[in-house]
């Protein structure tokens, strides 16, 4: 099984048993309580099945998890220089990575199926499974300090995926922490969004702000935000684990988005932005929540030249828009007036 999984494009393999992290529970309920998931009400709502993968499924007897590769090819934090363009995640730069790496794991049950007769799930992120927790059981990595799954020999670019099985597999030792004293992704983020080594506050961290935050960011972290109008890498780029991160080979990944123009993603209506944004994660936000995204980044670029492409949407007919609209013209207004010596 480890052997086809290979064979079917995954970069690493590893086993574990539904009730190998019984200490998950505990954690979701004190980060629930501590209110760090923000608006992700979905975590509260199906909080027992998150929390116990073997409450999931109670036939599952295993838990196959599997890596799959995307590292960049380029700096991810050189966009953030070039401030007339809007940085863009690299898991989000090219197809969405649930229909890529659901087929490699279709395949691969069906592979298993039919070898075995055992009954599968399979699951990319798209059911309460608390994949990291089950990947480091299963040795693949372990958590780091900004809570993303690396290895030492993977880095961190990489998406997880799980397979849920009736057969009772032999298991695979867990992973152990390698952080040491390093504290890298912590110092670099932008907002502070990390209360404490392996605490993630959501409400503070820009990709939760730019991806699952509805309504106007608070004022106070707008600034913080820079250019960035989808997710935030910066975490993940300076982890030095990742000088032995490996090439993607899937040409899904292959960046489509790159470093798109503000004044050109700010005009875009509705169908505008999912003609652009058609197979890409970047489509499940919608217009309006990534159309404030790009304001917030035009208010942050100092360029006055692109108040003229925000003024129009001070009249958005969705008040979040319109909201981030005036608050970047506002910031424009101040750095015209500062350049002019006023």
């Amino acid at each position: 099984m480890k052997a086809q999984a290979l064979v079917e494009g995954f970069s690493k393999v590893g086993i574990c048993a539904p009730d190998a992290v019984p200490e998950t529970a505990g954690r979701l309920r004190a980060y629930l309580d501590a209110g760090h998931h923000g608006q992700m009400a979905w975590m509260a709502e199906r909080e027992a099945w998150r929390g116990s993968a073997a409450a999931l499924w109670p036939e599952a007897r295993s838990v196959i998890m599997l890596a799959e590769v995307y590292s960049p090819n380029v700096d991810p934090l050189a966009v953030l220089k070039q401030r007339d363009r809007g940085a863009v995640s690299v898991y989000a730069q090219g197809r969405d990575y649930h229909d890529l790496v659901k087929r490699r794991l279709k395949r691969l049950g069906r592979w298993l199926v039919a070898e075995t007769g055992a009954e599968i799930k399979v699951f990319v992120d798209t059911a309460p499974v608390m994949e990291k927790p089950l990947a480091q059981a299963a040795g693949l990595g372990w958590q780091g300090k900004h809570t993303n799954l690396l290895a030492r020999d993977l880095g961190n670019w990489f998406f997880l995926g799980a397979i849920f099985t009736t057969l009772d597999l032999p298991k695979d030792a867990a992973e152990v922490d390698h952080c040491g004293t390093c504290t890298a992704c912590l110092d670099i983020c932008p907002t502070g969004a990390f209360p404490a080594p392996y605490r993630l506050d959501a409400r503070r961290c820009i990709s939760y702000l730019t991806i699952e935050h509805s309504g106007p960011v608070d004022e106070a972290l707008r600034g913080l935000m820079g250019n960035r109008i989808y997710g935030c890498d910066d975490c993940l780029a300076v982890c030095p684990w990742n000088k032995f991160a490996v090439a993607a080979t899937e040409i899904g990944y292959r960046p489509r988005v790159g470093m798109p123009e503000l004044a050109e993603l700010v005009v875009l209506d509705d169908a505008g932005f999912r003609a652009r944004f058609a197979g890409s994660p970047i489509k499940r936000i919608g217009r309006n929540r990534f159309v404030r995204n790009v304001l917030y980044a035009i208010g942050n670029s100092g360029m006055a030249g692109l108040a003229p492409s925000a003024v129009p949407l001070q009249g958005d007919a969705d008040p979040t828009v319109a909201d981030a609209a005036r608050w970047a013209v506002a910031q424009l207004e101040v750095c015209a007036s500062d350049d002019a010596g006023l």
